[in-house]
């Protein structure tokens, strides 16, 4: 639950930063004017720091799942001590990890699009970023999710309690939709990937982070209705709350 929400907290955070680069945006569209404002660096730094945490997030949850199925009897992941810790850490190593995009310049302010973001060509920060932000934990998910299934399998086929292999079944199937929503944020963050790739030979399209960013915005929408519907511990929270109303009482006259 507390790994759940974690991913849910990244998603929201990007979706404000996205939502403020999206009015940025138009506020300049509108009045037809090329302005950089004291904040755009900061939302550029800061769409690449919760890019990081909502990756990581991501396996940090599939790292768990396996630990409860390889490793059941080892309990301390399931601390929320130690999963507060991990979750903390993914924070702050979120935060200083998009230093070297900072200091050294690359987030620029782009005309076109209105935004402030690393300029897609080939260099080395650009290839740092590919790397750490999203072909490390995307490919970490994906591989453990099929450590697994593998595990599963085996299990299937060698005496094992039925309690223990319903678990392990039960967990797969948690990794398997952290698995769909890593495809799903990678589906529509292709046309970015595709910039990326183009930037290394070549000068990306008229408004390439306007239609990337957009994409983007839709799998964020998706992905958080995906959360919600598969989460049924979040699921049954925010209905409580939803549902709660206060309790009034009424004091009659004698």
């Amino acid at each position: 639950m507390m790994l759940v929400a974690n991913s849910c907290l990244a998603e929201l955070l990007i979706t404000c930063d996205l939502f403020w680069m999206a009015i940025f945006a138009l506020e300049n569209d509108l009045k037809q004017q090329q302005y950089m404002d004291s904040f755009c660096i900061f939302r550029g730094y800061a769409i690449y720091t919760t890019c990081f945490t909502q990756n990581y997030s991501y396996l940090l949850q599939a790292i768990y799942r396996y630990m409860s199925i390889v490793h059941p009897t080892r309990l301390f992941w399931r601390s929320k001590r130690v999963q507060i810790f991990f979750i903390g850490l993914s924070w702050f190593i979120g935060i200083i990890c998009v230093f070297p995009h900072l200091f050294t310049g690359r987030i620029v302010y782009h005309v076109d699009d209105q935004i402030c973001q690393m300029s897609l060509n080939l260099s080395v920060v650009t290839v740092y970023n590919v790397v750490l932000l999203y072909l490390i934990p995307v490919n970490g998910t994906i591989f453990i999710y099929f450590k697994l299934v593998r595990y599963v399998k085996e299990m299937s086929t060698h005496v094992t309690s039925a309690n223990t292999l319903l678990r392990a079944q039960r967990e797969l199937k948690m990794v398997h939709r952290i698995v769909v929503l890593v495809a799903l944020l990678v589906a529509f963050g292709l046309p970015y990937a595709i910039f990326i790739f183009m930037g290394f030979f070549t000068e990306p399209p008229k408004y390439h982070f306007r239609i990337a960013y957009t994409s983007i915005s839709v799998s964020l929408i998706i992905i958080m209705i995906t959360i919600f519907q598969s989460t049924e511990p979040l699921k049954a929270f925010v209905k409580k709350k939803i549902n709660r109303r206060p309790m009034i009482t009424v004091q009659t006259a004698e």
